[in-house]
């Protein structure tokens, strides 16, 4: 999405660089957290993201635990997946699983969530840009759909009368937290790269 004339590598291609610790209380301090870490280590720009799930009923969470917040996934636990969740990680399962159960007997009208994402760009001393996007919908009853990742197949977005679990990644872009926030730093990016 950010088709700038800019060579792009990713964490991949750095094989001697740790993983930086996501142990922020915000979406936005995580991602500074991990774009400054990253351009520090790197010597190089660096973009990251720190996006999760946010229910109205559940006072936020899962939040900034959305990828953990049924717990870590435990070796061997892939094998034995049924067959209705060999298409998507155990982990995302566990996850919808857990939200789910929270919210057995909350009734439809207060089922309000919202997908954040906060992108950083900084260099190897300072932020640079940082922007955010959400998407606002509801927690459906059941999973829906087979697309995208995480929680997408419980997200239900009223004005499409789908799950993001059901779009294809081109629809889901075009409406998504990241999509917006993406859509949000690329003119920020470009006056950057056109200053002397």
């Amino acid at each position: 999405m950010l088709d700038l004339a800019v060579q792009w590598v990713g964490l991949s291609d750095f094989t001697d660089v740790g993983q930086i610790e996501e142990d922020g209380t915000t979406f936005a301090e995580n991602a500074r957290k991990k774009a400054l870490g990253y351009g520090k280590a790197t010597g190089l720009w660096t973009i990251a993201d720190d996006s999760g799930l946010v229910v109205d009923a559940l006072g936020g969470e899962p939040g900034v635990k959305s990828s953990r917040f049924s717990g870590e996934q435990l070796k061997g636990d892939e094998e034995s997946c049924s067959p209705a969740v060999q298409d998507r990680s155990l982990i995302d399962h566990r996850n919808m699983a857990k939200v789910l159960t929270l919210l057995k007997r909350v009734p439809k009208e207060a089922r309000t969530a919202r997908f954040v994402c906060c992108l950083c760009l900084a260099s190897t001393e300072e932020v640079l840009v940082q922007t955010r996007g959400t998407l606002e919908g509801l927690i459906a009853e059941k999973e829906i759909g087979q697309n995208g990742f995480g929680y997408d197949p419980i997200f239900f977005v009223p004005s499409l009368n789908k799950t993001v679990g059901q779009l294809t990644p081109e629809e889901k872009n075009a409406i998504s937290h990241r999509g917006e926030a993406i859509r949000k730093l690329k003119p920020l990016l470009e006056e950057l790269l056109a200053k002397p």
